[in-house]
């Protein structure tokens, strides 16, 4: 295969894959295209190469600015303004998960603990609730320990963690 068909396959497919995790096709395509370029990407390379529009292509670049895994350069002698993303995968998968915990772990927690204060809460079923909320709430509160390893971690420890629970 070639280097450009290979390429061209990596950012279709990881758009594809995106949609799987919640993740937009375009804004995942952007992150690949501009993953897998040697150089910064303008605007205007980003829109022809995509085959989007500009407001998509801003649109998407300023997420993925928000997320913290692409950032903008400038390059002297160009008015345009060009993007490009960290290529350290490390890095890229903490930012990611930090994101992920930040927009759907905490807020499961803020909305179990609400849901757990609840008035009448003598009866049976009341108890059960409260029950099946704390239950959540411990494996909600686990899954995003596990999520805090890891972005406080580096690659060594987790490739080890790994490796020992392979092993088990």
């Amino acid at each position: 295969m070639k280097l450009s068909d290979a390429k061209e396959k990596y950012i279709q497919t990881w758009g594809t894959f995106a949609t799987n995790w919640g993740i937009n096709r375009t804004m995942a395509q952007v992150h690949a295209l501009l993953l897998s370029s040697s150089n910064a990407l303008s605007t205007d390379e980003i829109m022809a190469h995509l085959q989007i529009s500009r407001g998509n292509a801003n649109m998407n670049i300023r997420a993925l600015m928000d997320w913290g895994i692409v950032k903008k350069e400038i390059i002297k002698g160009e008015r345009k303004e060009f993007f490009s993303a960290d290529k350290d995968v490390w890095f890229l998968f903490k930012q990611i998960t930090k994101e992920r915990r930040k927009r759907e772990i905490e807020p499961i927690i803020k909305f179990l603990e609400d849901l757990k204060e609840i008035e009448d809460n003598d009866s049976e079923e009341a108890k059960e609730f409260i029950k099946l909320m704390e239950d959540f709430s411990n494996v909600t509160n686990k899954i995003n320990n596990i999520m805090d390893l890891a972005i406080k971690s580096d690659d060594h420890w987790l490739v080890g963690k790994i490796t020992n629970l392979l092993k088990k």
